[in-house]
């Protein structure tokens, strides 16, 4: 018999969740969909740079204890790979939280997770733009369909109001943040081979820099948070789960299974987000809406015949 010694149950059990994609990124949708509902409840209290830079900031401090080592260890392929670096950094952490925020502050919860739902073909349109890959007749009709579900909800259903340019300033911003999030998305696979707590820190260490100088306008022009026990908790939910795990959760899942099956499996967010809006918030789920996501859906399903087998063989290198 060996004498080595056994793995305790709970580091085998926490092995196996870290090797399955589809149980982290099912919590990953659950802390993000949480992140919209937090960020519309919160609107009054605080405002969308302040709660962006805070959330970022903390869920540093929280990091950098476990990220150090591994920090200092690949510091120098990270500066290698700054360009890229300084992209992620931008794109996944300093624009499309605080444009998320901002959108927050004149739409609703439901409106930003049913927008977020268009990811799928956004990051198909990005990775054959600027990754060159091949896109099928078929992954192009799946594409043409889902955006068109993305229009029904930014116009409520109302072509008239496309046509008039009539939008609701929230929905044209969210709607801006998820196209940014999908060449986030894509950009991943470029990511240098680094530990992922290493990654983690460095665009979160670039995305409050880029935050940094928005927080101090903010503050010159008088826009403070308000000093109440659910502006504490809100700045401490967004910073413990939608930042700290489930962007960790993200970038594994992206690592595992690559960033097209990453963002097909991400659908869940809309469904879970819905639910969590129409319990916490009371808002209220429309025609249009159910219409929206249909053809979403509907587009993603015509489209995943070829995205799901070909994407699942790419992996992110380790």
């Amino acid at each position: 018999m060996s004498d080595l010694p056994k793995k305790p149950p709970s580091r085998k059990m926490a092995s196996a969740l870290w090797s399955n994609a589809y149980v982290l990124l099912s919590f990953t949708a659950l802390f993000w969909a949480g992140n919209s509902i937090v960020g519309r409840a919160a609107r009054d209290l605080t405002p969308p740079v302040s709660l962006a830079f805070w959330r970022w900031s903390l869920a540093l401090l929280l990091l950098l204890p476990l990220a150090w080592p591994h920090l200092k260890r690949d510091w120098p392929t990270l500066k290698a790979n700054w360009r890229i670096m300084l992209l992620l950094g931008i794109l996944g952490i300093g624009a499309f939280n605080t444009l998320l925020y901002s959108g927050l502050q004149s739409t609703t919860a439901l409106n930003a997770m049913l927008l977020q739902a268009a990811q799928p073909a956004l990051i198909l349109i990005m990775g054959a733009v600027l990754m060159r890959e091949h896109v099928s007749v078929r992954q192009i009709s799946g594409v043409i369909i889902s955006l068109a579900g993305v229009l029904a909800i930014i116009s409520q259903g109302d072509v008239m109001a496309l046509l008039n340019l009539n939008l609701n300033q929230g929905d044209a911003i969210i709607a801006f943040a998820v196209l940014l999030w999908s060449v986030y998305a894509v950009m991943l696979r470029r990511r240098p081979s680094v530990h992922p707590l290493s990654f983690l820190a460095a665009t979160l260490m670039i995305g409050i820099i880029v935050i940094a100088p928005f927080y101090a306008a903010d503050i010159a022009s008088g826009r403070y948070i308000v000093a109440s026990r659910e502006s504490y908790l809100a700045i401490a939910y967004v910073s413990i789960f939608p930042s700290f795990f489930a962007y960790l959760f993200y970038n594994r899942g992206v690592e595992l299974i690559g960033s097209a099956a990453t963002g097909q499996y991400m659908n869940i967010l809309p469904v879970m987000g819905a639910g969590l809006a129409m319990l916490f918030l009371g808002e209220r789920l429309y025609l249009f809406h159910i219409a929206g996501i249909a053809l979403i859906l509907l587009g993603i399903f015509i489209a995943q015949g070829t995205i799901g087998s070909r994407f699942r063989l790419k992996r992110q290198p380790r």
